[in-house]
């Protein structure tokens, strides 16, 4: 694919981001910036929400690791769905019924300011490091695949993107995002798709042919029984239902499309088709998994594998590396698209979450003066921007995989305090001892990752999975009940 081509693709997709944000940001105020003005309608922010749950790093991964993996994802997947029954029925009529525009002001409301402050301070912190490492690992494809042939180094890449993130956000905030996530969603599935029929034609198979394929390949397993292994049935699907229930439910960045449906309603509706559609969409990633590694065993292409574990090397590079130099040349197009928009979807609204969390749970947003509010929010905005280009550049610098995948890990672990927090606000009627939350929320995510290191010497073999962050919220939850007012 040439450098042409490839800039040609990317400059007309930026292109029409930015008139997306044209007509959607006229007469935009900071309401508008913040919550829509409360006008979106839900079957847009459901499908819009696809893009954003998955991001960049599912849109290579979850293909890949079939590999290694099979289909176990699938038992995380299923427990998504009780996590948004949870989600529906719980936490968004709270969030309506109190009129919300950060979520973390429940905690103020149930515990105290510096409950509120620790709260929205964790999500900063993990949405930070977890949009930068997204952005990271598609900016190092989109290097690969364009900014090379020019000479251009990665940092100036970065900061290319990062400004058109801006620039197509500044103004609209979340009235835009819900109609770009619309759009990049849309790109994003139909890279997919055209990615399977590519191979479909390559391999000379029919779409029954295709079904049989994968549904009696080795690769589509779902459950494991055995209770040790990290990816043991009941330790996903329950881990799926608590992930969805803090990355979607205790979110800023998701919950700020939900809350600017019109009313209670509609946003129980968007929560429902979101959560049935994207069962489907993640059977599509998955399928599109097993089809890239019978691709890769027809076209005799070796794949590395380590000798002491007996898994593949490199999973996240098998996409890419198909699309672009063993597919034709519509699907390198498409992937190219789809990896942009896959990437975008999420990075642009987290740029708008994190802007709009720091503004009103820092800054007593609520008694500025219109105009004030406008000023600050753009130094907010412009903020965040430079600290996700610093990130990235560390990331960058560090240049280590296993450094930089356990620095996403850890920010796994900032949820399980907003976990063990609003379970404690809701289950229970207790008040608590305020000025301790921090100090305890900071203790145990180092608590659970000290268990999770040594489970398997300290619990007879027994793994953690993601169920870890089960542990953490518990962890909380229970300081929180020592910490109880009497």
């Amino acid at each position: 694919m040439s450098p042409a081509l490839v800039f040609s693709v990317i400059f007309g997709y930026f292109i029409l981001l930015i008139c997306i944000s044209y007509f959607t940001s006229r007469k935009a105020d900071t309401d508008t910036f913040f919550t829509g003005n409360r006008q979106s309608p839900w079957y847009l922010v459901a499908f819009g929400m696809i893009g954003a749950s998955l991001s960049g790093v599912t849109f290579i991964s979850v293909p890949g690791e079939v590999g290694n993996s099979d289909w176990t994802y699938f038992q995380i997947v299923l427990g998504y769905l009780l996590g948004y029954l949870v989600i529906g029925t719980v936490l968004m009529p709270l969030y309506y019924r109190l009129n919300l525009v950060s979520i973390y002001t429940y905690l103020q409301d149930r515990f105290g300011i510096w409950s509120y402050k620790t709260g929205s301070f964790f999500f900063l912190l993990s949405q930070t490091i977890g949009a930068s490492f997204r952005l990271f690992l598609v900016a190092g494809v989109l290097q690969i695949a364009f900014f090379d042939s020019f000479g251009v180094p990665f940092e100036v890449s970065v900061l290319i993107t990062i400004i058109l993130i801006w620039l197509y956000t500044f103004k609209g905030g979340i009235k835009t995002i819900v109609w770009t996530d619309s759009l990049q969603t849309f790109f994003m599935l139909l890279s997919v798709c055209i990615s399977i029929y590519i191979i479909a034609q390559q391999l000379d198979l029919s779409f029954n042919q295709v079904m049989d394929k994968v549904g009696n390949s080795d690769y589509s397993k779902i459950f494991i029984w055995d209770w040790k292994p990290g990816n043991n049935f009941f330790k996903q699907f329950f881990s799926g239902a608590f992930i969805a229930i803090v990355m979607t439910g205790l979110d800023q960045n998701m919950m700020q499309k939900n809350l600017t449906c019109k009313n209670i309603g509609e946003a129980q509706k968007n929560m429902l088709w979101f959560s049935i559609t994207l069962v489907f969409v993640n059977l599509l990633f998955l399928s599109l998994g097993v089809l890239l590694y019978v691709f890769a065993e027809d076209q005799g292409i070796v794949l590395a594998i380590n000798e002491e574990t007996g898994k593949l090397l490199s999973t996240d590079k098998l996409f890419p590396n198909l699309a672009i130099n063993h597919f034709n040349l519509l699907a390198g197009v498409i992937f190219l698209l789809g990896i942009t928009a896959a990437a975008y979807s999420s990075a642009d609204s987290s740029l708008t979450s994190l802007t709009t969390a720091f503004c009103v749970d820092f800054l007593n947003f609520d008694k500025l003066p219109e105009e004030k509010r406008k000023q600050t929010r753009m130094i907010v905005h412009i903020g965040f921007s430079v600290i996700l280009f610093l990130a990235i550049f560390i990331f960058n610098k560090i240049n280590d995989d296993s450094v930089i995948n356990s620095v996403f890990r850890a920010a796994g672990y900032t949820y399980g305090p907003l976990l063990g927090l609003f379970s404690f606000g809701l289950f229970t009627k207790y008040k608590v001892k305020d000025k301790f939350v921090l100090p305890l929320c900071l203790a145990t995510p180092i608590i659970s990752y000290i268990l999770n290191a040594n489970s398997e010497v300290w619990f007879g073999g027994y793994i953690f999975g993601f169920e870890i962050l089960i542990v953490n919220g518990a962890l909380t939850f229970i300081g929180l009940f020592l910490l109880r007012k009497k």
